[in-house]
């Protein structure tokens, strides 16, 4: 009987542990303004994906110095190479289709969110 209660015991232990090992992990989330500056690309061509908005915006603070009130710095897309990750982890993330809209149209201050998973990285976007 001692024997069955402590193997239910550490059984449940494991789980909870492997339960807790499994949880998403927040890197980082950051404020940034969406301005008309983030709309375009560096060949002044308007981005139509919310992915693209988010990538030039951090390319904007990071490589090219343009911060706008409301541009908090991160660190996670200081790196180019996270940049160039960033349509991979908003599929794989959340914006809902009023928040993108919101954020291709600009003049909004969004709230970014930067998750590691199992599944791998990904982001969840809010607008204010």
């Amino acid at each position: 009987m001692r024997t069955g209660i402590f193997a239910a015991a550490f059984a449940a232990m494991l789980a909870a542990s492997a339960g807790a090992a499994k949880a998403d992990e927040l890197i980082e989330s950051y404020g940034a303004y969406i301005g008309q500056d983030d709309l375009y690309n560096s060949s002044n061509e308007r981005l139509t994906q919310p992915w693209q908005v988010i990538r030039q915006d951090r390319a904007n603070v990071h490589r090219f110095g343009v911060r706008q009130p409301g541009d908090d710095l991160d660190g996670f897309f200081a790196s180019p190479r996270n940049r160039e990750l960033a349509e991979r982890m908003i599929r794989s993330g959340q914006i809902n289709g009023q928040a993108a809209r919101r954020l291709l149209n600009g003049d909004v201050q969004i709230h970014v969110e930067i998750w590691r998973g199992g599944g791998g990285d990904y982001i969840n976007i809010s607008v204010d």
